[in-house]
């Protein structure tokens, strides 16, 4: 783990495009600016943990829970000519 030591408005870079800047220390916590493509997903930790969980438990449920879903028939194969 690399740690850094940052001032107010100081900023951090991640590769060409991604920026985060401290905006505020307050008590006991620090207030983040983040910077980065649209695309880059960004989230608190605990949020990610959470929703990687419960991926987690969708992929690991117990077939007898699936029960109840339709059953679907393998399509025939059709003869060539």
């Amino acid at each position: 783990m690399l740690i850094l030591t940052r001032k107010i408005d100081e900023a951090i870079r991640l590769g060409d495009d991604i920026r985060i800047v401290l905006v505020q220390i307050k008590g006991g916590q620090v207030r983040l600016g983040i910077e980065c493509p649209s695309h880059v997903r960004v989230l608190r930790e605990e949020l990610y943990e959470a929703v990687r969980q419960e991926n987690l438990n969708a992929v690991s449920s117990d077939p007898k829970h699936l029960a109840h879903l339709p059953r679907q028939k393998k399509p025939q194969a059709k003869p060539t000519e």
